[in-house]
């Protein structure tokens, strides 16, 4: 299994962290035998850290968890996605999300409809226009959403000899599982996912797309969702059980996931939750999340059990994963036996 860590940060399971630190933790987490490295769109560009971070590695994987693909068009993208491609050596990983709607309409200003089949098409029309560059194929792209039928010589950057970038997307809804089995190189598990919703929705829906495209699952990688709570004592353990639960309850209080808490009989909470958000009650919101809930969507272990326990629950249908951890303070060396152990 790969290993994945956060770029940027000292603690390599976060995804934030300023530009001047990039160097040194693309470095590291290299040194340390994680196998790529992510940035998220939050506070912060999610491109932009990648061009130093190819600068600092020879091997590193380099990839978004996620950009918001609604936020952007099919042209930019393919631009950027182009361009850190070639420059990190084709080590690049466009990794996308749709984000929810009013974040789209009221942060980013864009349209919203349909999401699944609109990242289809986003998807599409990117790869369409690698194919022009590369290949030399005239841009005739036409869909519901995007048109690129334009592309003369001065804004062609020519072939990369690198090849176009995977392209990942995040979901958690069957049809958008199915867009990455048809269209995409592989999936983001959300955070918020189940073993049980992994392997009874995610991954039969992942197999009907690759069934569309021609592919198996040969074709395609899925990085885990990554949620766990661990530490040296009960204290420290306690403390990040109390951070992974709140964060499972501001999920759990969003309607686009309300899925995930059917397939186990939970949707009954959902309606609590969503009004304690509605009140600001962020952190009484995860005094619901019981013992039960944690457990299924976090791996709970000691230190020494972490690999194992990740091992037993998703070694047979995850290629990749990336710890999310919260509540408590481990550093990078906290990490290194789980992630050696894992890579072994």
């Amino acid at each position: 299994m790969k290993i994945d860590g956060g770029l940027g940060a000292a603690n390599p399971t976060s995804l934030s962290g300023g530009l001047a630190s990039i160097g040194a933790s693309a470095k590291r987490l290299e040194d340390e035998g994680y196998a790529g490295a992510w940035t998220a769109e939050t506070s912060h560009d999610p491109f932009l850290p990648h061009v130093i971070a190819a600068e600092h590695t020879e091997r590193l994987e380099l990839g978004t968890a996620i950009a918001v693909a609604f936020a952007r068009n099919p042209m930019i993208l393919a631009q950027i996605g182009h361009d850190l491609q070639r420059y990190s050596g084709g080590r690049f990983i466009m990794g996308l999300g749709t984000q929810i709607r009013p974040h789209i309409t009221k942060r980013f200003s864009m349209e919203w409809s349909q999401p699944a089949a609109r990242m289809r098409e986003f998807v599409s029309a990117m790869q369409a226009i690698w194919d022009c560059w590369n290949n030399g194929t005239k841009l005739a792209f036409r869909g519901d959403f995007y048109t690129h039928t334009l592309m003369t010589p001065f804004f062609n950057p020519g072939p990369n000899e690198c090849g176009p970038p995977k392209v990942f997307i995040s979901a958690v809804g069957p049809l958008m599982s199915e867009v990455a089995g048809e269209v995409c190189d592989g999936l983001i598990c959300h955070a918020f996912s189940t073993e049980t919703y992994l392997r009874e929705v995610t991954l039969p829906r992942i197999e009907a797309g690759l069934a569309k495209s021609g592919r198996t699952m040969d074709d395609f990688e899925i990085i885990g969702p990554g949620f766990v709570v661990t530490g040296p004592d009960e204290e420290t353990m306690a403390k990040a059980a109390t951070g992974i639960r709140q964060q499972i309850a501001f999920y759990a209080s969003t309607p686009a996931y309300l899925g995930v808490l059917e397939i186990h009989g939970w949707e009954g909470l959902h309606g609590d939750l969503n009004a304690m958000s509605k009140r600001g009650e962020w952190q009484a919101m995860g005094d619901l999340i019981d013992d039960e809930m944690l457990d299924a969507f976090a791996v709970v272990a000691e230190p020494d059990k972490v690999a194992a326990e990740i091992r037993a629950r998703y070694g047979d249908c995850v290629d990749r994963m990336m710890f999310y951890a919260l509540g408590g303070d481990h550093g990078a060396d906290f990490w290194m036996p789980i992630v050696a152990d894992l890579a072994a």
